[in-house]
């Protein structure tokens, strides 16, 4: 990041596109670059109606003021839609491309007497404005689909459509 920034950028292209998520902890770090101070990055709902909120890392959000798209599809789930969302709560970006996945819960794996395992859903991600991840994903603010036939001749509108939000 430090070395993007001694570049004087105009902005920010974050391409989640097709990330399956990852750790808590690194969504919660990539989402601190812009997010910053005590500000809530996501909320864990658990199953007895308790929330326990994850704050941001630090304090400097060194990307707060650079204009930013992030570029989101159906291939975009877990973590990569914890950092598209907490993005958009805060209005620190632009989402362009499809709707996200939707895999915002959190599950345990239970290892039984008999050797076998049962997963169990423990909790449910939300967004800083509540809004629920699991199930429903995160709509981008600007709808730009990429086709099989954009795929294969070499065409990105969604890319397209970030570098031209980021030209103005």
């Amino acid at each position: 990041i430090n070395e993007i920034l001694l570049k004087n950028p105009d902005g920010f292209i974050l391409d989640l596109r097709n990330n399956p998520g990852g750790l808590l902890r690194t969504a919660i770090e990539v989402t601190s670059y812009w997010v910053g101070g005590n500000d809530i990055i996501v909320i864990e709902k658990r199953r007895d109606g308790s929330f326990i909120a994850e704050n941001a890392v630090n304090k400097n959000s060194l990307l707060r003021s650079l204009p930013t798209v992030v570029l989101i599809n159906k291939g975009s789930a877990s973590g990569s839609e914890i950092v598209a969302g907490a993005l958009q709560d805060y209005k620190l970006s632009t989402l362009i491309g499809e709707t996200s996945f939707g895999k915002g819960s959190v599950q345990d794996l239970k290892k039984l007497k008999d050797g076998s395992s049962v997963k169990l859903t423990i909790a449910k991600w939300l967004t800083p404005k509540t809004r629920e991840i699991d199930a429903k994903g995160i709509e981008p603010d600007i709808k730009v689909e990429l086709t099989e036939d954009d795929w294969n001749n070499n065409r990105d509108p969604q890319l397209d459509k970030a570098l031209e939000i980021l030209r103005k």
